[in-house]
This record gives structure tokens, C-alpha cells and sequence, in this order.
């Protein structure tokens, strides 16, 4: 297929728009998942979509930048810079040493929408578990994935969630 037709300064609002449409879709599909079966069960089929798309995504990413896995945490910044969220979602990187990387969500949309709309934070973290971790194995299978703060954990203002990356 061609995409002649699109215009070099629309790549960038198409790719905002085509993660705004996926995260739509993501919420939806998990709010009527929680109607119809209640809140464990959405969570529990999250985790199982989750188990694959997170590899599914890694993947995808890798190929594009062509990045072959085992690339350590260098890869893995690159990877994390280019998944869908990253479009829409307020997030930043810091490499602590050579062993490690931290990454946080410091403004989430979805967090950001249940704050603006009176709700507590939806409780994420069994899914991040699995989400950055599946990711970061993907990667490079020598990358360790450690929850710093993620709902329900207590979290401070400055982020949503956080995650620490290490490799030996």
C-alpha cells in the first residue's frame, strides 16, 4: 500500500491521533469488560491482553528502529520512546548508571481523566507488572523490571507511575 497521498506534516498529527484512537478503544474494550464481568475479570483479561501486546509492541518498535534484541538498556530507551502511550502521555527517562534506567509516567491521560473527573486512581499495577516487564524482556531478555510507585501504591504528584530497569 501507498501512503503517497499523506502529507509529510500530517505524520506527526496522524500518529497523535492514531494513539488517541487506540487508547480510546483500550479504555472502552476495558469498561465494558468490568460491566459485564466486574473489575477483577476486566483486570485479569487486561493482563492477558497485555501479556501480548506489550511483546507484540516491543517488537514492532524494534523492527522499525532496527534494534536487535539483547541491545540492553540503550535499546530500551529508544523502544520506550516510540510505544503508543508515548505519544499522549507525559513521560520521562533518566539513566541513573550504566546498570540502570528509570522511567516515569509523570502525566498519565488516563490517571489525569479519573483525577479531572473526581475518581481515585484506576489501580494499574498488576498490569504495569506484567505491560513493562513483558516489554522490557522483549528488549533484551537480561533487563530486570522493578515497580517503584504505581496505584495502588501511594504515589507523589510528580508521576503516576515509576519504573526501574537494571541489567547486570
Amino acid at each position: 500500500m501507498s501512503y503517497d497521498y499523506v502529507a509529510p506534516e500530517m505524520w506527526k498529527k496522524l500518529a497523535l491521533d492514531f494513539s488517541k484512537r487506540w487508547l480510546a478503544h483500550d479504555g472502552l474494550w476495558f469498561q465494558a469488560v468490568e460491566r459485564n464481568f466486574g473489575i477483577d475479570n476486566a483486570i485479569k483479561c487486561d493482563i492477558e491482553a497485555w501479556e501480548k501486546m506489550t511483546v507484540l509492541e516491543a517488537k514492532r518498535i524494534m523492527e522499525l528502529l532496527n534494534i536487535e534484541p539483547g541491545g540492553g538498556l540503550e535499546a530500551l530507551e529508544q523502544c520506550l520512546k516510540y510505544r503508543l502511550y508515548s505519544f499522549l502521555n507525559e513521560q520521562e527517562i533518566k539513566r541513573v548508571d550504566d546498570k540502570t534506567l528509570i522511567f516515569s509516567m509523570n502525566a498519565c491521560r488516563v490517571q489525569a481523566a479519573r483525577q479531572k473527573k473526581g475518581l481515585e486512581f484506576f489501580q494499574c499495577k498488576p498490569v504495569g507488572v506484567v505491560e513493562y516487564g513483558n516489554f522490557a524482556k522483549t528488549v533484551d531478555p537480561r533487563i530486570k523490571t522493578r515497580c517503584i510507585g504505581c496505584p495502588p501504591d501511594e504515589v507523589p504528584p510528580e508521576w503516576h507511575c515509576c519504573w526501574e530497569f537494571t541489567i547486570e
